[in-house]
């Protein structure tokens, strides 16, 4: 399966969205991953994704179709979070629920280790 990459409506979507969260731009990558489309698949599908990082945290939104969207965000190899959805229909509606649940996330790390 060939999945299309970001278009530059996409692009310019995402890096609005990241403003409005971090008020200020962000820089985000064009890159690839690696996914499995669906839980019986035995190969992995090359797919291309929007990489960033912030507030010591990576993210990754992949595209797994003309119009879906999968997402994680990660501190580390061991402490790495999704949205608990496993695929989005629109990419606005990844990147917010991406950016809610990791501003969550952070929050509650600050408070359990004063981590700033």
């Amino acid at each position: 399966m060939d999945i299309p990459g970001f278009s530059a409506s996409d692009l310019s979507l995402a890096r609005a969205t990241l403003k409005e969260r971090f008020g200020r731009d962000v820089e985000v990558s064009e890159v690839e991953t690696e996914v499995r489309l669906t839980p019986a698949d035995r190969e992995l599908t090359q797919c291309p994704a929007l990489y960033w990082k912030e507030d010591g945290c990576a993210f990754v939104v992949a595209k797994t179709g003309l119009a879906a969207y999968r997402a994680m965000f990660f501190y580390s190899v061991k402490d790495r979070f999704g949205t608990g959805q496993e695929e989005y229909d629109s990419l606005g509606d990844c990147l917010i629920t991406l950016l809610k649940v990791q501003e969550q996330v952070h929050a509650e790390r600050q408070q359990e280790t004063g981590i700033r």
